[in-house]
């Protein structure tokens, strides 16, 4: 028995699933987790003393790789002045201010701890700031575990099966509108269908919880139009897009200015810390200035805070990163592409910078159906082959692969082995 196992084991007996988060189980996969032991740059090294080219990346965060010096040292700098406060600091002001001047929607922002504590912080804002309680989300796109919007969300979800969540009031749930990622007419109806009931519309910009979707062409200044005609609040949940696409993040990307943000992962330089940010006049509704509460403990952490501005700051020093990401994504996308061809396999590709998912289906992904259609069996055979070829990828179909500016292009040379030895293994058993 390896070491994995027995963790795993021993993490059963007190922990529900023996993990802190469920898609970390390997259910869907048929396997032990491996339990990591350390990080550096592009690679992970678990319990048993094995070695992985990292594209799960703490599920985005480590944009420049593990345990970036400059970071770590940030970290325990702040650390040794104290680790929580419960009072303001003159980093957080930093931290904001940055956000702010990267982002066009961000003139204030609030941080907080969790992308789930974000998102349900802009929504209770946007209500708040409209006086309406509907809201509407995405089939397939996930916003965190806030009740509201367990409602046929991606990531997690999809890959155990579960359409929602247990726990969730109907009533609560029933002021949540579903609408088709990448079609404006189901957006469109829904509008004209509660014309002066709907507080906010929330989108991932490029959905990454279903797989990596792109917005169509038109579609993200069509959801602009929308929002603006019928008085809604549009808001982008960047917390895994804001920083990676570009340093403005995908609204700069794609030059769609929403009216809220929401930010996690990267701004935290894998700490935890979010935040929401938007137009002044709805971010004065939150409280001590307006009647919308919202509060916080451990908000603002120093060491959290350290690490963003670190983070950001390596980013804003880095004039060539954003394109270093875009070749590497390329070059791997290049590599699925081609092999795909290769071997025939029934899969595509989908990427946008450095996000990226394979999906084992013959259809073009553009939405949760589409994704759906993937063959999760399929899924099983390839995960399995390249986590024993050393390339450790989310354990789900409906996961992205997260490229830092740590790999390289041996990493990517090396991981292209893999995915041929993946697909041709597959080739060979059926």
């Amino acid at each position: 028995m390896g070491k994995s196992q027995e963790l795993f084991e021993r993490a059963c007996k007190v922990m529900p699933g023996g993990v802190s988060s469920p898609v970390r189980a390997y259910r869907s996969v048929d396997q032990t987790p491996p339990f990591i032991q350390q990080a550096e740059g592009a690679y992970i090294y678990d319990a048993d003393g094995y070695t992985y080219i990292d594209y799960v990346g703490s599920w985005g965060p480590m944009i420049l790789g593990h345990a970036r010096p400059e970071v770590v040292d940030a970290i325990c700098e702040a650390a040794e002045k104290g680790t929580s406060f419960g009072a303001p600091t003159e980093g957080e002001i930093i931290l904001c201010e940055m956000i702010r001047d990267a982002c066009p929607s961000a003139e204030m922002v609030r941080l907080v701890n969790s992308g789930t504590e974000a998102v349900m912080s802009a929504i209770r804002a946007a209500r708040g700031y409209t006086g309406r309680d509907k809201i509407i989300k995405f089939e397939g796109c996930y916003h965190g575990h806030a009740d509201g919007l367990l409602v046929k969300a991606g990531s997690g979800l999809m890959t155990a099966g579960i359409p929602d969540s247990a726990g969730v009031p109907d009533a609560y749930a029933r002021q949540t509108l579903i609408a088709d990622y990448n079609d404006l007419e189901s957006v469109k109806t829904l509008f004209e269908t509660y014309p002066d009931q709907i507080a906010a519309l929330i989108v991932e910009p490029v959905a990454a919880n279903m797989g990596v979707v792109p917005p169509v062409p038109g579609f993200l200044e069509g959801l602009r139009q929308l929002t603006k005609q019928y008085g809604a609040v549009l808001i982008f949940d960047e917390v895994i897009t804001g920083f990676r696409l570009s340093y403005s993040g995908a609204q700069g990307y794609y030059n769609v200015i929403p009216d809220m943000t929401t930010f996690g992962k990267i701004i935290g330089g894998g700490m935890p810390l979010a935040a929401y940010a938007g137009k002044k006049e709805i971010m004065e509704m939150v409280a001590p200035n307006g009647p919308v509460y919202q509060a916080g403990t451990l908000s603002g952490n120093p060491a959290a805070v350290a690490a963003g501005i670190t983070t950001l700051e390596l980013l804003k020093a880095m004039p060539d990163v954003y394109d270093r990401l875009e070749r590497l994504g390329a070059l791997l996308e290049d590599a699925y592409q081609g092999l795909i061809a290769k071997y025939g396999i029934r899969a595509v590709c989908n990427r946008v910078g450095s996000l990226l998912s394979i999906f084992f289906t013959d259809v073009a992904v553009r939405d949760y159906k589409t994704a759906a259609s993937s063959d999760l069996e399929k899924f099983k055979v390839y995960f399995s082959s390249m986590l024993s070829s050393g390339i450790y990828i989310a354990p789900s179909q409906f996961e992205a692969l997260f490229i830092s500016a740590a790999h390289t292009e041996a990493d990517v040379a090396r991981t292209k082995k893999a995915i041929e030895k993946a697909l041709s293994q597959w080739k060979v058993l059926h």
